[in-house]
């Protein structure tokens, strides 16, 4: 027996066919449909919606084939089995029976046991076919909730990712996600001192799977670098978390910098992502090699920081790229590759114009996207064109107001620990000091490098005069960082009120052999190339300050006014 029962049309226009198979299709249990034509098979189609239709070929009115196509119409994506009814026997009938939309044939004179067979056959069809559809609309409104939760996962993923200071008109920058989500990750933000950093990151993959990573270590990034922590502590906690939340296999090749205006140098890490370039105004291009592993790859302690630092002269250029540009593929399956990309860059355009040609070149090679691209430059301006926002302030109120402190950081302390985030901290909790957070750090940045780099380390100054003695300065810090064993660094602070509001007195003391402070500020040449320019700084951001005879200490105060 049949598993279901359907209704099914008969169309003949012989009413003896037209009763024996009515005959035989209700004796199986069906409900039957008749029409003596082909155009009051189609009005009966309409108007009763029959599961299979028995179609005789040659009729009056409308011919069977004319009914057929009609049918198949009306029918839509529902699948409802024609089978054809003909004593026609020419290839070419036949033909135009497939043509017209039928699904079988049934030769005259009928049989009883194939008609009912050929039903079951187009019933199982049937019902396939609409299994089909089924999962077809179920698959649909399953894709659409999941592209649905996409958008809204994007949404924040791209407030959070993009929260930073990419909108600086400094930065230039392209990204084209290969899937909804990008598996490429850019971030740029303000550091408390007035740097900026930027990080571009390439995860292993490409949509959900590769972002997965991507908000941690974007939380990361913003977070520390908001607080004032060091491009090595940044990296250290980004390779730790991202080694401990990430699956095996997973990874994120990644370029991090730091741009400092005031110093006019930028300090590069490269993990895994193809060379950057810094890009000089006279033409001049200087690799950025990549010389780690990427993130997440290494455990902590076996975590490599060090990290490269070079001078930038304003008009300078840093650009950098993701995978994605060179392994781009044209109709011959060719790369885009390297040599293009350097064909671009050497091709003696204006710096101002490379950004825009290398985008062109990658339009012109007509490269295919098996992969998230992303480019992305900074240019060295003079610090005063930076519009950096305010420090956080945070929503608390009430805060200490009268307090002194000291802090005496020794030996391998200070080669293993960065303490101005936390001294930071400290100061914010000032109510009058929140709203000069860029200042503080700054100065304090300077003074605590002055008196690590010069005093404690006994590093000259002057060797950055030019970029050979710039890497020179920076190589001899790297390697007397990595031997020292004594040595101290004191930061004091002292916090009082008075009649106009408040005052901060901060002092910095050092272990080395001091210098002539009063000497190097009165000097006409005392900021030359890349040095001598921390001391006006410091005067220029603070209310006073003032050196110790031996040059081994300096004192410098803030105020702020009264809260009216």
């Amino acid at each position: 027996m049949n598993a279901s029962y359907l209704t099914i049309l008969i169309a003949e226009d012989s009413p003896s066919d037209r009763m024996l198979l009515s005959t035989i299709v209700a004796r199986q249990g069906h409900r039957v449909l008749s029409a003596s034509d082909g155009l009051e098979a189609v009005a009966l189609f309409e108007s009763q919606r029959p599961q299979l239709v028995l179609m005789d070929a040659l009729m009056p009115v409308m011919d069977g084939f004319e009914a057929a196509r009609r049918i198949k119409a009306m029918a839509g994506d529902a699948m409802v089995p024609i089978i054809f009814l003909t004593s026609l026997s020419e290839d070419e009938a036949l033909v135009r029976c497939l043509e017209a939309g039928g699904d079988d044939f049934l030769a005259k004179p009928y049989s009883r046991v194939i008609l009912e067979a050929k039903i079951n056959a187009m019933d199982r069809l049937r019902r396939l076919h609409q299994e089909v559809l089924q999962q077809r609309d179920q698959i649909a409104r399953h894709n659409e909730y999941l592209l649905n939760e996409q958008q809204v996962a994007k949404a924040v993923f791209d407030k959070v990712a993009h929260s930073g200071c990419l909108g600086a008109g400094n930065i230039r920058y392209l990204q084209s996600p290969y899937a909804l989500f990008n598996g490429d990750l850019l971030l740029a933000a303000f550091h408390p001192s007035g740097d900026m950093h930027v990080l571009l990151g390439d995860f292993t993959g490409h949509g959900l799977p590769a972002a997965i990573g991507a908000m941690p270590l974007a939380d990361v990034f913003y977070r520390m670098t908001g607080k004032g922590h060091s491009l090595a502590e940044i990296l250290h906690e980004s390779n730790a978390k991202l080694r401990r939340i990430l699956p095996r296999g997973v990874f994120c090749c990644a370029t991090v910098l730091n741009i400092s205006f005031r110093r006019q140098t930028v300090e590069f890490w490269g993990g895994g992502l193809p060379d950057g370039y810094i890009l000089r105004k006279d033409g001049e291009r200087l690799p950025l090699v990549s010389r780690h592993l990427p993130l997440g790859v290494l455990e902590p302690d076996r975590f490599h920081d060090g990290y490269e630092a070079h001078p930038l002269a304003l008009g300078d250029r840093v650009f950098l790229l993701s995978d994605g540009v060179l392994e781009a593929r044209n109709e011959h399956e060719q790369l885009f590759g390297e040599q293009r990309l350097l064909d671009v860059l050497d091709n003696g355009h204006p710096p101002a114009a490379l950004f825009d040609e290398i985008q062109q070149a990658l339009q012109r090679f007509h490269g295919e996207a098996r992969d998230d691209v992303s480019l992305v430059e900074v240019t060295m301006v003079e610090d005063s064109a930076v519009n950096r926002p305010p420090l956080a302030q945070g929503e608390w109120r009430a805060g200490p107001e009268q307090w002194s402190a000291r802090f005496d950081f020794r030996g391998r302390t200070l080669r293993d620990f960065y303490p101005l985030p936390y001294l930071l901290q400290l100061l914010l909790e000032v109510p009058g000091l929140r709203g000069q957070g860029g200042n503080l750090y700054s100065v304090l940045c300077e003074l605590y490098t002055n008196a690590l780099e010069h005093g404690v380390l006994g590093l000259d100054s002057g060797l950055k005069r030019d970029a050979t003695g710039f890497s020179n300065y920076y190589r001899q810090r790297a390697e007397r960082l990595d031997t020292l064993l004594d040595g101290c660094v004191s930061i004091g602070f002292e916090t009082r009120r008075e009649a106009s509001g408040g005052r901060l007195t901060l002092t910095v003391e050092d272990s080395g052999a001091g210098f002539d402070a009063e000497a190097m500020l009165s000097h006409p040449h005392a900021a030359q190339g890349f040095s001598g320019r921390g001391m006006s700084l410091v005067r220029e951001l603070s209310d006073q300050c003032s050196w110790s005879p031996d040059g081994r200490r300096v004192s410098v105060e803030f105020s702020w006014p009264a809260e009216a």
